[in-house]
């Protein structure tokens, strides 16, 4: 990643000199241009934070009340000394946002994190021409092809089934913030849906922005084992779950969704149930969203970043690694 481009590689992250910001920086920047809220991108410390509208909130709950923050509307133009920056949805998770750079005609896209199947709460992903292309590849290997949410919400219905005739609760483990809620979305019209106290409070703080996160109940020390197990639990982790009598008593089945769940090897090292489902680009349409965007450079990290790069070059691409 040559110094001359629109945006380099420095000790504190991805930065624009001409425009003077640092996309999802790692250390304290002056600017912040945040791609979505998760913690290994919108960090604390930072002195000003821009973000889309429906991330601010999340911003404030995750790092301070007290944090400097700029809502951007999707599509919305800013100026940066000579650079236009502009935000386009990820369809990641809520508030996700692609990050388009342009200076002088030449436009280069920052993908963040990034999903192309439906989310019930997100909006969804949009393709974007530019010159060059930084894209994420969690999940860069053709090994990963994700099912439809028809099929996980099928087969998650059947391991509750059993479970149930079985007389034991079922919980799948999930981040609070994202899949959780796209669980949410996805199954709050087939079984009533128990969330943990982190989950819940993400939800409160997303309805601050107007989005409706279906209801749900909140995990509580007085639920009774039938009612855990009529229902289905959603939960960051098994701690969740220690302070609740019932489940201790009779008996819970944790599951985990996962695009890591997709391989033997990622099964394994989670023991229970696995869900495949993602919030992240599968192969398939990894290479879809770089022709779509006709760049002709690819940047590519977080991931897979060499398997892809040499994918792409053995097919006349130019590519290149970004080790962040």
């Amino acid at each position: 990643m040559g110094s001359s481009g629109l945006l380099t590689l420095t000790d504190r992250g991805l930065y624009c000199e001409r425009g003077d910001f640092y996309i999802d920086p790692q250390r304290s920047v002056e600017r912040a241009v945040i791609t979505h809220a998760h913690s290994d991108h919108a960090r604390p410390g930072m002195k000003h934070y821009l973000a889309h509208r429906d991330t601010v909130p999340l911003l404030h709950h995750r790092i301070s009340r007290s944090i400097s923050t700029q809502a951007v509307e999707y599509g919305e133009v800013l100026t940066m000394h000579d650079v236009s920056v502009s935000f386009f949805p990820a369809g990641h998770m809520i508030g996700s946002a692609q990050i388009r750079v342009e200076a002088d005609g030449e436009v280069w896209v920052v993908s963040g994190d990034y999903k192309r199947q439906r989310d019930p709460y997100a909006a969804p992903f949009q393709p974007l021409r530019c010159d060059t292309f930084i894209t994420e590849s969690t999940f860069g290997l053709p090994i990963y092809h994700w099912p439809s949410d028809e099929d996980v919400v099928s087969d998650i219905k059947r391991w509750h089934a059993a479970n149930a005739s079985c007389g034991i609760a079922s919980a799948i483990q999930v981040y609070s913030l994202g899949k959780a809620q796209r669980l949410i979305g996805l199954l709050a019209h087939h079984l009533p849906l128990a969330v943990s106290a982190g989950i819940h409070a993400a939800n409160v703080c997303i309805r601050t922005s107007g989005i409706e996160v279906a209801e749900t109940s909140v995990l509580s020390d007085s639920m009774s084992h039938e009612k855990l197990m009529r229902g289905l639990i959603l939960a960051a982790g098994p701690n969740d779950l220690r302070t609740i009598p019932a489940a201790r008593s009779a008996g819970v089945e944790m599951a985990f969704a996962s695009g890591w769940t997709a391989t033997e090897p990622g099964r394994r090292r989670n023991s229970g149930a696995g869900f495949v489902i993602s919030d992240h680009v599968d192969w398939d349409d990894l290479h879809r969203t770089i022709d779509e965007t006709e760049a002709e450079h690819i940047i590519v990290t977080h991931g897979f970043a060499s398997e892809v790069v040499q994918y792409l070059r053995e097919r006349g691409r130019s590519a290149e690694v970004l080790t962040t």
